[in-house]
């Protein structure tokens, strides 16, 4: 498995992560036929599939602790196979979802368990064990033995790998026999390439010509029309642009037949077929195939035009087809990529090439000479004359040479340096993985070494960018001639040659990439170095909107701009702190960026340029200038927030009064960014503390009302992170934002706003005063009405609501009339862990109401929620056990409804074996109730539940005493349960329980303590830890309950000691 998998098994590009292998008809037969060697290993080699391997083989399985039968012990999720090493280790162990195999013994019986999951498993075995024979022999014995002759005899073998430990002769056999797979799945591989025909340009290109001999006038023409789509044609014979020779395709044609519509054809290295549509070079979203593939052109049009299929053999230009063992010409793709993968895997590589490369169209005295632009000329795929004439034009352009002013401040070393690195930067040969493990450019690696809380945020990815045109516009061979004299003009051509830049779209990409392709963007940067405020006021316009594309934030940050921006935040020309600020909002939306801005002391300086008096009634000139300078840096906080250690910067900084006050803005623009950063950082409870005692509550209640969507939905997600907090849930309601938020429900086309409106009214809603105020307006009703065809991210927020609006016994009943039961119960199918904590929460909710408890027994709801017990997920296990309470208290016949979920009972037992308290807490609860009927207490004592119980006596959780001690006393009512107890050491703890501060506590253990009593050997226990003291004390206690438990405890010991006096007595 070792050749096959490298060179015959076709893998998705490892774009982050290792690679995976794709669904093709080559891998789908690989992977057959590694499944048969696996099951069929126990049987057939019984000696070798007992060798243990060297390391295990690891990887991510669908299979759950369910899923073992016999031959493995099972504990929780956790599953351990019987079957050990010398050592005492197990050869399988689960721990979900990781399962771990050390034998091929233990392999092929897991294969067998899979069932109908058998391929999923083996795939995920090898894109997770790329290299399965040094695991299975190690690395020492693999390497020799592989690189022994295949003539080798067995006895010469083991002789050399005899020193490297025991068992030399099983691992010989071993390795024989997997060489023995590897070469029979490279033989069907080959057999099927073998089968496949193989087309070249040459061939492509004289078969279209004899079409076009047939696009002739008259009755007996076969076609209108055949075209390319692309005039340009490659060193290679390919017209495909680079980007999509990766993927063997070489040309593609659009053609007319006389009897059916246009054909738009795509002739790839595989065969031809029918694209989605691709007129013009560039159109991304055309390259897809929609057709079979069929082995030359003649033949798709056979089958798609009847007129040509009637007439093609009768014309001089059919063509021959050629013979399938013909040497064909060799295409080299621009990377070196095996060609006759699938079209999914095409689509797939796409996403791995950076940038898109561009054909330009040069005049040259009256006759158009098509030459690509320079990204290509640099990937190999031009003629040796353009390479010549490239180099000629980079030459005469290095002796350029600029006089006006300190432009070449760096010095020629290090500006060479840099140019040098952002090409390295920005070959379409990288992969997306590589530029986020290794940052480009000129910045030491040790200055990125700080270890940042800020991996939980993912790295932009660089956007896939469609070309809209073959040719590139005017504007971009415009903008390349401005920049040859932005390097060597004076200080007068420099600032006219920005202000000329400056009229041209610099929004739109080809404008944006025509700068940087050519230098310009080095030349920018270092403007921002010079003495001139004019040079620098125009760059920084320029890259202010040049940096909103992907591509040139990340080449500002490699060439170390963002530094340069940085420092100029200390100036103090207000126009360019402001210019800066605001182009430090667009660079920093990359975590590597982020941080560049906080390691050279830019938090600080964004954090001074919000100090100005926002509010005034009038301001001057110079004053709104510092209200734009604010503006513009609180813009730039806001992209730096998205950091956990920036936040943390900013409030050190003293950003969260300075902030408060800009809140009080009248100006839409002002309060988007800053109300934008305040919910951003609201993540952290110091700024949650802050915003609410600076009084910010008020003010983001107030812009609830805006007009701005926008503006609405940063506050509404401020206070939807800020009301966890008891008072700031009382603020909300006191300064009227209730209503306001209510209202936002409305606006349910805006899937953002309503994510942050429903989070904030769930929240809200924790307090029972203000779900009263939301039914005022009729809340309720309408969340209700959001429960379906919603994105998750409002699912969760608006089942959040519902569950605690549910906790007044009247909106019980608005849920059932609106429907809401059954929409809940359908959404206990999902897979979203956070939605189904709070779905499980509201169903248990609702279950508390007799008539909605019957609609989800009707839905089959109570055997979801029970499912949901085997979720990975310790939460969503607690809620839905909590769920179940209720749902088995209301039940019209529970005991049975218990019984008729098939291993039910069996799978509540052994969640008692969780490690987490809530989990455990929940599980008590839920076992208190099945146990009041007497045949599912009989069931659970089977499943041993009672050694379970005692098991966890020893806690210290109140909450989990509780109701473990309310199980037990449930428990105890079952054949000899009491006594069972008692051996199992669960009296005495018990007893300690007395000593809490909790009389919720008392109470549960009282009763437990009450049935316990009446086993003669647990009263001596109890009396022995001294009980009654404290049982005396609670019956002094004002509920009947309490006292009658603590009363009968102690009649009994009572009891128990009289008769023992008694029997001294007597005897």
């Amino acid at each position: 498995m070792g050749l096959s998998l490298t060179r015959a098994a076709q893998w998705t590009p490892a774009s982050s992560g290792t690679g995976k292998l794709e669904s093709t008809p080559m891998n789908e037969s690989l992977l057959k036929e590694i499944l048969s060697f696996a099951e069929q290993f126990g049987s057939q080699h019984p000696q070798e599939a007992l060798h243990v391997f060297q390391e295990p083989l690891q990887w991510s399985t669908t299979l759950v602790a369910s899923d073992f039968k016999t031959d493995y012990d099972i504990s929780d999720s956790d599953v351990k196979s019987n079957e050990r090493d010398s050592e005492g280790l197990p050869l399988l162990q689960l721990s979900p979802p990781t399962v771990s195999v050390r034998s091929f013994s233990q392999l092929s019986k897991l294969v067998h368990l899979a069932e109908d999951k058998k391929v999923e498993e083996v795939q995920a075995c090898l894109e997770e064990n790329r290299y399965p024979l040094v695991k299975i022999l190690g690395s020492s014995v693999a390497s020799i033995l592989q690189g022994e002759d295949t003539d080798t005899d067995v006895l010469s073998l083991v002789d050399k790998v005899k020193d490297q430990g025991k068992d030399s002769e099983v691992k010989v056999k071993l390795f024989l026999l997997l060489q023995n797979l590897d070469n029979k799945l490279l033989s069907k591989c080959l057999e099927e390439i073998a089968g496949k025909i193989r087309l070249d340009p040459t061939a492509v290109k004289n078969e279209v010509d004899s079409l076009k001999h047939s696009s002739i006038e008259g009755e007996k023409r076969v076609l209108k029309s055949i075209r390319y789509t692309s005039d340009y044609i490659f060193s290679n014979g390919c017209r495909a642009p680079p980007w999509r020779q990766v993927h063997g395709e070489m040309c593609y044609l659009v053609i007319e037949p006389c009897d059916t519509e246009t054909l738009c054809v795509t002739c790839s290295t595989a065969g031809v077929f029918i694209n989605g549509g691709i007129k013009q070079e560039g159109e991304e979203s055309g390259y897809e195939r929609t057709s079979d593939v069929y082995r030359d052109l003649r033949t798709l049009l056979k089958s798609r035009s009847p007129h040509l299929a009637e007439n093609i053999n009768t014309q001089d230009f059919a063509v021959q087809e050629p013979p399938s063992t013909q040497k064909v010409q060799h295409v080299e793709p621009v990377d070196a990529e095996e060609q006759g993968q699938s079209q999914s895997s095409y689509e797939q590589r796409e996403k791995n090439v950076n940038e898109n490369a561009r054909q330009s169209l040069y005049k040259t005295g009256g006759e158009k000479k098509y030459e690509p632009c320079p990204r290509w000329r640099n990937l190999g795929l031009t003629s040796p004359c353009g390479e010549a004439e490239e180099k000629k034009r980079s030459k005469s352009s290095g002796e350029e040479k600029c006089d006006g002013i300190q432009k070449r401040k760096r010095g020629a070393g290090a500006k060479g340096k840099m140019k040098a690195e952002f090409s390295a930067s920005s070959l379409p040969g990288r992969l997306s993985s590589q530029k986020i493990k290794t940052p480009a450019g000129s910045m030491p690696l040790d200055a990125f070494s700080e270890s940042s809380s800020e991996s939980e945020e993912e790295e932009e990815q660089p956007e896939r960018r469609q070309e809209s045109n073959t040719d590139l516009p005017s504007e971009y061979w415009q903008i390349q001639k401005l920049v040859k004299y932005l390097k060597g003009g004076d200080q007068t051509a420099t600032v006219l040659t920005l202000c000329a830049m400056m009229d041209f779209n610099l929004m739109q990409e080809t404008c944006q990439l025509a700068i940087r392709d050519v230098g310009g963007l080095e030349v920018l940067i270092n403007l921002l170095d010079t003495d001139e405020v004019k040079c620098k006021i125009g760059s920084l316009k320029i890259l202010r909107k040049i940096s909103h594309n992907v591509q040139i934030r990340r080449a500002i940050v490699d060439m170390g701009g963002l530094q340069s921006i940085v420092r100029i935040l200390d100036s103090p020309v207000k126009d360019l702190k402001a210019l800066a600020a605001e182009t430090i909002s667009n660079v920093a939306r990359f975590r590597r960026a982020r941080r560049t801005v906080r390691q050279y002391g830019g938090i600080k300086k964004l954090v001074k340029l919000l100090d100005c008096v926002p509010n005034l009634a009038s301001l001057s000139a110079n004053q709104e200038k510092d209200v734009e300078v604010a503006r513009c840096g609180a813009l730039a906080l806001w992209s730096c927030s998205k950091s956990t250690k920036n936040k943390e910067a900013i409030r050190k900084a003293g950003g969260i009064p300075l902030l408060g006050r800009l809140l009080k803005s009248p100006h839409e623009n002002m309060l988007i960014p800053v109300v934008g950063t305040l919910q951003e950082c609201a993540s952290e409870e110091s700024y949650r503390i802050a915003i609410q005692t600076e009084g910010m509550i008020k003010d983001l209640v107030k812009n609830l009302s805006s007009d701005n969507d926008e503006l609405q939905m940063h506050c509404a997600s401020a206070i939807f992170k800020c009301a966890e907090g008891k008072q700031t849930r009382d603020l909300v309601r006191e300064y009227k934002g209730l209503q306001p938020l209510a209202s936002l429900l409305s606006k349910a086309s805006n899937k953002q706003l309503l994510a942050a409106a429903t989070g904030a009214i769930w929240k809200c809603s924790i307090s029972m005063e203000n779900v009263a105020k939301f039914q005022e307006y009729k809340a309720l009703e309408t969340l209700v009405g959001l429960l379906t065809d919603q994105p998750e991210e409002v699912l969760v927020n608006v089942v959040g609501a519902v569950g605690e609006f549910a906790r007044i016994a009247a909106n019980k009943a608005i849920i059932r009339k609106c429907g809401g039961i059954k929409s809940l119960v359908n959404l206990l199918t999902g897979t979203n862990q956070a939605l189904l904590v709070n779905v499980t929460n509201a169903v248990g909710a609702c279950a508390t109401d007799m008539d909605n408890m019957a609609i989800i027994d009707q839905l089959d709801g109570v055997r979801l929620v029970w499912s949901l017990l085997k979720n990975p997920s310790a939460e969503v296990q607690s809620s839905a056990a909590w769920a179940l309470c209720p749902c088995i208290n209301n039940a019209k016949d529970a005991g049975e409804m218990v019984r008729s979920l098939v291993g039910g009972l069996e799978l509540i037992v052994n969640l008692l074996k969780s490690t987490n308290n809530e989990v455990l807490a929940s599980i008590c609860a839920a076992i208190a109730k099945i146990a009041k009927d007497k045949e599912n207490l009989a069931v659970l004592t089977d499943h041993g539940v009672v050694p379970l119980l005692a098991k966890q006596t020893n806690t210290t959780d109140d909450r989990l005493r509780r109701h473990l001690a309310e199980a037990i006393g449930h428990c105890c009512m079952w054949g000899s349960n009491r006594a069972s107890f008692g051996d199992a050491g669960a009296v005495a703890p018990l007893v300690r329980y007395l000593k809490s501060k909790d009389k919720e506590v008392h109470q549960s253990t009282a009763m437990a303590l009450y049935q316990l009593s009446k086993d003669p050997n647990n009263c001596i226990t109890m009396h022995e830890k001294g009980v009654v003291k404290p049982l005396i004390h609670i019956m002094g206690s004002d509920e009947d309950m309490l006292q009658e438990a603590a009363a009968g405890c102690v009649r009994n010991i009572r009891l128990l000691a009289l008769a023992n006096r008694k029997a001294v007595l007597f005897n």
